[in-house]
Order: structure tokens, then C-alpha cells, then sequence
């Protein structure tokens, strides 16, 4: 039993740093297909009402949040590669250091999921109701880098899906190693209780 929970436990722990892996790779890319198409309909990046098509500065105005969600995936990962330097994947038994290391994963993936849904939400809404996509188009189809996918809005539930999933799992794992913890002492005072009698 304590071999599945020790396979089971390093799966979870590697989910972890796959689950910061997503988010690192997913604030790189998120902003691609508004550079593609937005980027060049504002001539002067210190004037954002110079924008040639209305709704344009969005890429500009996603700036901000995008360089926050790439720090806060790399201190994800930090966090997921804790797990490893206290040997939460490999330990029979969890001490102090593994525990704090299990609820610093959870509650970062937890809250950046949350957080990250909340702004690329509120993003992609403002994305789909300011942009004027006739004007953009127009402007854009003789080059061919025309564009009015979400794609990237559409993929952070898949991202922070991993991240809340890895901490679930975290969850689990801590329940069902600390419940085997139990077994195993009252398995050994009932069996030293045995060879004193």
C-alpha cells in the first residue's frame, strides 16, 4: 500500500511543476495574437488615443497583468521545485517542512488560478466589446496577420484547471499520507503492546 502512495504522491508533486510549467508558457503567449494584430494600429505607444482602430490599446492595457503572471509562474515554480528540496515525492513519513511545503503549493495555485481567471475573463470581455474587428480587418487583411481569435483568452481554463487539479491532488495526497501515518503508529504500539505481554 505505502508503494502506490509513494508512485502516487511523486506523480502529484511533478504535476505541480507541470502545472507551473503551463502558466510560464502560458503568460509568454498570451499576449502573441494581439501583438500580431494590434501592435502597429498604435504609432505612438505614449499617446494610447493615437490607436488607428478603436479598442486597440488593450494590448497595451494587458501589459501590466501579463508581466505580474509571469513572475507569479515563476514563483509557482519555485514553489513546486520546495516539494522536491524537503523530499515531500519521495518521504514515507511527511515532518514539518513537507506539510508547509504541500500548503504553500496549494494555496499559490489556488489563488493565481483564481486570479488568473478573474483577469483574462474580464480581459477577453473587454477584448470582444471595445476592438472594432470591421475597421481592424481592413486594415490588416492585405498583410494577412488579420486576426479575431481567442484562442489565448479561451485556453486559461485549461491552465488553470492544471494548477487548481495539482492542488486538489496535493490535498488528497497530504489526507491519505497522514492517514496511513496513523495506521502505521497504531500498528506499531499494538504490536510493541504484544511483545511486552
Amino acid at each position: 500500500m505505502y508503494k502506490k502512495q509513494v508512485v502516487f504522491q511523486r506523480i502529484v508533486c511533478l504535476l505541480s511543476v507541470v502545472a507551473g510549467a503551463l502558466v510560464f508558457i502560458y503568460a509568454l503567449g498570451l499576449l502573441t495574437d494581439l501583438f500580431d494584430t494590434l501592435y502597429s494600429m498604435i504609432p505612438n505607444p505614449n499617446n494610447l488615443d493615437s490607436a488607428k482602430v478603436e479598442g486597440a490599446r488593450i494590448y497595451y492595457d494587458m501589459q501590466p497583468f501579463n508581466r505580474t503572471l509571469l513572475r507569479c509562474s515563476i514563483g509557482m515554480l519555485l514553489l513546486s521545485c520546495l516539494l522536491f528540496l524537503t523530499n515531500t515525492q519521495s518521504r514515507r513519513k511527511y515532518y514539518i517542512g513537507n506539510a508547509v511545503a504541500t500548503a504553500l503549493n496549494v494555496v499559490a495555485e489556488c489563488a493565481l488560478a483564481v486570479w488568473c481567471h478573474l483577469q483574462v475573463s474580464a480581459f477577453k470581455t473587454l477584448y470582444l466589446t471595445t476592438v472594432d474587428f470591421a475597421e481592424l480587418e481592413k486594415r490588416l487583411s492585405r498583410r494577412g496577420t488579420y486576426t479575431d481569435s481567442t484562442f489565448w483568452f479561451d485556453i486559461h481554463y485549461l491552465v488553470c484547471g492544471v494548477a487548481l487539479l495539482a492542488a486538489a491532488l496535493l490535498i488528497a495526497n497530504y489526507i491519505w499520507k497522514k492517514k496511513m501515518m496513523r495506521e502505521e503508529r497504531a500498528l506499531l504500539q499494538s504490536s510493541g503492546k504484544a511483545v511486552s505481554a
